[in-house]
């Protein structure tokens, strides 16, 4: 029986029965590649019609599990992000930009396993031996027992695997270039990627072995292939950066095991990536408290708070239509920014060209960003200094009201820490704030622009 022809799209994954030149899914442009789904052949088994199944043997919610202990990785942040360690039987997709240094935390992250007397399996699909051992002696850890291999083969893989003690880590660099015999597709399209990804899994979960993926990214960011694939494992993990820059952003978007929304912060150096355990110093560390247009941020990323400095810069626009650049913050946010600011404030940016850029290549997403990016606009526009020593935070609402945030405790503890004097806050915030900072209320947008403009 002949096989039936499907069409995939390699970026999100989704099925048609017909080829197209764009994606309906998606939207991009040539990245429809038919597929042909074989057979698979069942052996030593009748057909699932005539197959007698017993009945399953139901639990209830109170039985005893025996509780599998997690292992430390040798990084606290990374700890940190994974909830308290790497859970033997898991699987973990990291994904990032091309040269942000995934290999080089995955090389670090084995040598540490390694150390501590675990076994560590290697697979490198996109580098020959010589060139990870280049890294490793970069880093500094030639030494660790890691057992490294340059193999794209998932059958050979497997078997090496099963092969002498269970290991402990397995890291796959990466994902898309295996590639099953089983299936006739080239390595990296989206029915290579199934195989592979759920044929590793399975593995993983037998031999209670942890499996670490590196996933490439498309120019959005996101990781490359079907969503699928994200869905299959525990764990997705985002290395985020500025390649320029010298720290690096590890960010959980799905975790089986621990919280979402914590990150991890390193320092990319030329010995490796080392931990940065006071993240707020570090992103202030070269702050300029002179200029206008800059503004202290007090944020709440996972469970500790991070201080960082938003830079804003106001010019007139020489073109009909002004430009909104933004770097580490939502775009969409930003305009509703400027309209608050002119419909609630007087502030009119109409036809002035706006660049926002959160200093250090952190990337922000809580709402509480508002009041502090509205602070570093209008000292920009104005050319106003910031009061010295002072941080924001608070949610901007289409009114021009300050709404209170969550975790104005942290907030405002780790800002007296650093030494700062002042923190402006919304007034209608119901937490108790001990602290000797001295802090103001603010209840409306236009009190902002009155402190700066004054």
């Amino acid at each position: 029986m002949a096989s039936k022809a499907t069409y995939s799209c390699q970026n999100c994954g989704n099925v048609t029965n017909q080829w197209a030149g764009k994606c309906g899914a998606c939207n991009e442009w040539n990245t429809i590649i038919e597929e042909r789904a074989e057979p698979i052949a069942v052996t030593g088994q009748k057909k699932a019609s005539s197959r007698a199944q017993s009945s399953l043997e139901l639990e209830t919610f109170d039985g005893q599990d025996q509780i599998i202990a997690r292992y430390d990785t040798g990084f606290g942040e990374l700890d940190l992000v994974t909830g308290g360690g790497l859970v033997p039987g898991s699987a973990i997709l990291v994904g990032g930009d091309p040269g942000i240094g995934k290999s080089t935390l995955l090389t670090q992250l084995a040598a540490n396993v390694a150390n501590k007397g675990q076994r560590v399996l290697y697979f490198s699909g996109e580098e020959a031996t010589a060139q990870v051992r280049l890294r490793a002696n970069r880093l500094g850890v030639k030494k660790a027992p890691v057992e490294l291999a340059a193999e794209t083969n998932l059958e050979a893989i497997l078997a090496t695997i099963r092969t002498g003690k269970a290991p402990s880590l397995c890291i796959i660099d990466s994902i898309q270039t295996l590639w099953t015999q089983t299936v006739e597709a080239a390595p990296g399209t989206v029915t290579q990627l199934r195989a592979t990804t759920h044929a590793l899994i399975r593995q993983a979960k037998k031999t209670n072995c942890c499996v670490v993926f590196v996933g490439h990214v498309t120019k959005d960011g996101a990781i490359a292939g079907p969503k699928v694939i994200e869905h299959m494992v525990d764990t997705v993990l985002y290395f985020e950066g500025e390649r320029g820059a010298q720290f690096r952003i590890l960010r959980a978007q799905k975790n089986r095991f621990g919280p979402t929304d914590e990150i991890g912060v390193f320092e990319m150096r030329e010995s490796g990536l080392k931990e940065v355990t006071n993240p707020s110093a570090l992103f202030l560390s070269n702050r300029n408290e002179k200029g206008p247009g800059t503004c202290v941020f007090a944020g709440i990323e996972g469970t500790r708070p991070v201080l960082v400095e938003i830079q804003a810069l106001v010019a007139p626009s020489p073109f009909g239509t002004p430009r909104r650049a933004v770097i580490g913050w939502d775009t969409g946010r930003l305009n509703m920014l400027l309209a608050v600011l002119e419909a609630r404030c007087g502030i009119v940016l109409g036809k002035h060209d706006v660049y926002l850029n959160i200093a250090g290549g952190i990337k922000i997403n809580e709402p509480a960003t508002d009041m502090a990016a509205a602070a570093a606009l209008i000292s920009a526009f104005t050319g106003n200094v910031l009061p010295d020593e002072s941080v924001f935070f608070g949610e901007v609402s289409l009114s021009g009201g300050i709404r209170r945030v969550s975790h104005v405790d942290q907030r405002t503890r780790e800002a007296e820490k650093l030494g700062f004097a002042d923190c402006y806050l919304p007034a209608n915030t119901s937490e108790n704030t001990n602290v000797t900072i001295r802090c103001h209320p603010i209840t409306h947008l236009s009190q902002i622009v009155k402190i700066i403009s004054t």
